[in-house]
């Protein structure tokens, strides 16, 4: 990843699923430096609000030493989805079914993970079959960051 277009952006939120005050860093292409633009670069595993290729304000925070996310310019249409293994499945066959459905997601541990759903793929296929896996008690999720695209699915 080349330093000069990259940067590592810190978040600082209230996780809901972790029921604590977090921060999270994320990686970020470089938009428009001078103006504190960048587009993120990452699956958000905890932070809720945002979503992977967002363009978000930036700014260096003194207390915290490094770029801080201040808010979101553009949403990107894209839509974050939290993932939960509820039972002795295996988290790749979960991850793997969802990716085959259009949506790229990223393992935090062997039973959690946060999935991408691109604004360009139907939510309703997607939203069905974790209703369906939640039904079965396999997983729980939750929509920390459902874009208006993909609502209300």
């Amino acid at each position: 990843m080349p330093e000069d277009e990259y940067k590592k952006i810190l978040f600082r939120f209230y996780s809901d699923v972790l029921e604590e005050d977090t921060v999270e860093t994320m990686w970020a292409i470089i938009v428009d430096e001078k103006k504190g633009l960048y587009r993120l670069d990452n699956i958000p595993i905890y932070a809720p609000l945002i979503a992977c290729d967002d363009i978000i304000f930036a700014e260096y925070d003194e207390d915290e030493t490094m770029l801080t996310y201040r808010h979101t310019v553009t949403p990107s249409g894209n839509s974050t989805v939290q993932v939960v293994i509820m039972d002795d499945t295996d988290i790749e066959q979960v991850r793997n079914e969802l990716k085959d459905l259009g949506c790229k997601s990223e393992k935090m541990n062997s039973v959690y993970f946060a999935m991408n759903i691109p604004a360009a793929v139907d939510y309703g296929p997607v939203k069905a079959r974790l209703e369906e896996l939640e039904q079965q008690e396999i997983v729980g999720y939750s929509e920390p960051c459902l874009s208006d695209g993909h609502y209300p699915y």
